[in-house]
C-alpha cells in the first residue's frame, strides 16, 4: 500500500476530530515561539544591561523570563492534553474499525490466519499506528514549527550566517531517505514474528495442561525463545539504522557552528546578537535530532498501518440474500450439493441430494473425512456449496439474508466455547437484555438447576474463561441451555455427547430430548447408539450419500452402518 494512500485513509480517521487537533496544532506553535523570544530577551539582556549599561529596571528580567516560560508552561500543558484527547480516540476508532471487520470476516479467513496474527493486529498494530501519528505530530509538527520559528529568528539576525548554518538540513535529509527503506523493512519483519510470538503466548496459555502432562515446556520455550531472539536482532538492526543518524547530524552542526563562530566574530556582531544566534543555533540541534529519529516510528506505523487496514479491508462474509424468514418449519434441503476447500481438488461432499423434514430429527454417521463437519459448515452457511443449492422452506439459502438465516439455527458441538463472563450471560448469548423467565426455563431444561445452586452468585457467577470453573459435562449443559435460551426452530448437534463420560452423558442425553423436541433437527453422531431413535440415518463415505433409512432398515440392510454398528458394540462389549 503506498504512504500516499495511508496517510490519506489516517487523515480521514483523523478528521471527525480536526477542532482539538486544529487548538493543538495552535498551542505546539505557541511553543514553538516561545524559543526565539527567549533568546532575544537574551540578546537585549546582554546588550543593553551588561554592555552599554544602559539604565534598566531589574524588575523586567524576572517579569520576561517568567512570562515566556508561564506561556510556555501553559501552551505545553495544552498541547499534551489536546493531543492525548485526539489521540486516544483514534486509537478506539481503529480498534472498533479493526474488531469490527474482524467479526465479520468469513471462516476461511480464521482458517489461512493465526489468532495470534489477528490478536496482534488489534492490539499491538493499532498502538503502533496511533504512536506513529502521535510521533508526527510531536515531532514531525511540533519541532518544524520549532526550527521553522529559529530559522526566522536566524535570517533576520544575520541571514549569511544563516546561509552557513543551514548546510545542516540537506545532510539530514539524506541521511533520513537513506534509512527508510531498511527500516520499513525491518519494521515488516518485526511484525510478522512478533504476530508468531503472540500466537506462541496463546497457545501456551490455552493449552497449559497438555504442556504440561506431555512435558513440553523445554519445546515450547524454544519456540518462544526463537521469536524472541529473532525480535532482539531486528530490534538491535533498526536501533543501528537510526542511531547512526544523530552522530551524522550532530558532527554536521557542530561543523557549522564552528564556522558561523569565526565568520560573526569577523562580522562586528555585538554580544548580544552573537549570544542570540549561537543559542537559536544550538537551539535547533533538539528538534533537528528528533526530526531524524522521528523516521523510525514512523516507518514502524506505516508498516503496521499496512496489516491494519488489510485486516479492516479484508472481503466481510457475503451476504447477498433479501428474504427475511418470519417463523420458518425448518424444513431444509440439500440439492445435487458438492463442495471443495479452497484450492483443493478433493470434493469434501459430492453431489448430496438431502431431505431433512421440518421437526424430524436426521442423524449423520461415517468414517472421519467423509463430509459430516461440511455439511453443517453449509447449513450453518459458513461456507457456500460449489455446485448445487441448499432450501430453506423452499427458499434458496442465498435468497436469505444472512442473520434472518442464523436466527434459525441453534448449535451445541463436542467443542463447547464459553465466554468468561457470567452463566447466565454465556446461556442468554447474544441478547441485549435477559429474559429471567426464559433463563429459568432453559437452566431447568438443560438440567443445571442444581449446577446453580451451588454456584456461589447463582447465574451471576462468572464460569472463567472457555467456562474453567466447570466440568466437561456442565459446560455441554450450558451450551444446550443456550440452544434451548435462543428456541430457533433448526438445531445442529456436533458429537454432543461423545467426550462424556457415562454419568454425565446421561444427564446431557435427558437435556438434549427435550431440546429436540419439535425441533428439525441434524445430528453429527460417533456413538451409533445416540442415533438409534432418529427418524432417518445418512451414511457418508468420501463426501457421497451411501446409505439411508431408520435404525432398524440400515442393520436389515447389512451395510456399512451395519457393520460400524456391529463393531462399536463389539468395542462397548470388551
Amino acid at each position: 500500500m503506498e504512504n500516499s494512500v495511508i496517510v490519506k485513509r489516517l487523515l480521514g480517521i483523523v478528521k471527525p476530530y480536526k477542532g482539538r487537533a486544529a487548538l493543538s496544532l495552535v498551542a505546539m506553535a505557541v511553543t514553538a515561539a516561545t524559543q526565539p523570544m527567549l533568546t532575544k530577551s537574551l540578546e537585549l539582556l546582554i546588550d543593553r544591561a551588561f554592555n552599554a549599561r544602559v539604565p534598566f529596571s531589574l524588575w523586567l528580567v524576572p517579569a520576561i523570563l517568567l512570562g515566556i516560560f508561564l506561556l510556555r508552561g501553559v501552551s505545553t500543558f495544552a498541547t499534551a492534553y489536546l493531543n492525548n484527547w485526539v489521540m486516544s480516540r483514534v486509537l478506539n476508532d481503529i480498534r472498533r474499525l479493526a474488531f469490527h471487520r474482524l467479526l465479520r470476516l468469513p471462516v476461511s479467513h480464521f482458517h489461512k490466519e493465526s489468532s495470534g496474527k489477528l490478536i496482534n493486529t488489534v492490539i499491538g498494530d493499532v498502538r503502533q499506528v496511533v504512536d506513529m501519528i502521535n510521533s508526527v505530530f510531536l515531532a514531525v509538527v511540533r519541532d518544524a514549527m520549532t526550527v521553522a520559528g529559529l530559522m526566522i529568528g536566524l535570517l533576520l539576525t544575520n541571514w549569511r550566517l544563516t546561509l552557513v548554518a543551514l548546510v545542516i538540513v540537506p545532510v539530514t535529509a539524506l541521511v533520513v531517505r537513506t534509512t527508510t527503506g531498511r527500516l520499513r523493512r525491518l519494521n515488516r519483519d518485526n511484525q510478522r514474528v512478533t504476530a508468531e510470538m503472540t500466537q506462541v503466548v496463546d497457545e501456551a496459555a490455552r493449552g497449559h495442561q497438555v504442556i504440561r502432562v506431555f512435558n513440553g515446556q523445554d519445546y515450547e520455550l524454544r519456540r518462544f525463545e526463537q521469536r524472541s531472539d529473532a525480535l532482539r536482532g531486528f530490534s538491535q538492526r533498526m536501533t543501528v539504522a537510526f542511531a547512526a543518524t544523530v552522530p551524522i547530524t550532530q558532527i554536521a552542526t557542530a561543523g557549522a557552528v564552528s564556522v558561523v563562530i569565526v565568520l560573526a566574530l569577523q562580522s562586528g556582531m555585538t554580544s548580544g546578537e552573537f549570544s542570540n544566534f549561537i543559542a537559536m543555533m544550538l537551539m535547533l540541534l533538539q528538534p533537528l535530532k528528533s526530526l531524524v529519529e522521528v523516521n523510525g516510528p514512523i516507518q514502524r506505523g506505516l508498516s503496521a498501518a499496512e496489516t491494519v487496514f488489510d485486516t479492516i479491508d479484508a472481503p466481510a462474509e457475503p451476504d447477498p440474500g433479501h428474504v427475511t424468514l418470519d417463523k420458518p418449519a425448518g424444513h431444509v434441503r440439500f440439492e445435487d450439493v458438492s463442495f471443495h476447500y479452497g484450492d483443493e481438488e478433493r470434493l469434501a461432499l459430492n453431489h448430496v441430494t438431502l431431505d431433512v423434514p421440518a421437526g424430524k430429527t436426521v442423524a449423520l454417521v461415517g468414517a472421519s473425512g467423509g463430509g459430516k463437519s461440511t455439511f453443517v459448515n453449509l447449513v450453518t452457511r459458513f461456507y457456500k456449496p460449489t455446485e448445487g443449492r441448499l432450501l430453506l422452506d423452499g427458499v434458496p439459502y442465498e435468497d436469505i439474508k444472512l442473520a434472518s438465516l442464523r436466527a434459525q439455527l441453534a448449535m451445541v458441538s463436542q467443542n463447547v466455547v464459553l465466554f468468561d463472563d457470567t452463566l447466565a450471560a454465556n446461556i442468554a448469548y447474544g441478547v441485549e437484555k435477559i429474559d429471567a423467565a426464559r433463563l429459568q426455563a432453559a437452566i431447568q431444561a438443560a438440567h443445571l438447576a442444581d449446577v446453580v445452586a451451588n454456584l456461589p452468585d447463582g447465574v451471576n457467577t462468572s464460569i472463567g474463561e472457555n467456562g474453567m470453573r466447570l466440568s466437561g459435562g456442565q459446560r455441554q449443559r450450558v451450551a444446550i441451555a443456550r440452544a434451548i435460551y435462543k428456541d430457533a426452530p433448526i438445531l445442529i448437534l456436533d458429537e454432543a455427547t461423545s467426550a462424556l463420560d457415562n454419568e454425565s452423558e446421561r444427564a446431557v442425553q435427558a437435556a438434549l430430548d427435550t431440546l429436540m423436541a419439535g425441533r428439525t433437527t441434524i445430528v453429527i453422531a460417533h456413538r451409533l447408539s445416540t442415533i438409534e431413535r432418529a427418524d432417518s440415518i445418512a451414511v457418508l463415505d468420501q463426501g457421497r450419500i451411501i446409505e439411508t433409512g431408520t435404525h432398524d432398515e440400515l442393520l436389515a440392510r447389512g451395510g456399512m452402518y451395519a457393520k460400524l454398528y456391529r463393531l462399536q458394540f463389539s468395542e462397548d462389549a470388551a
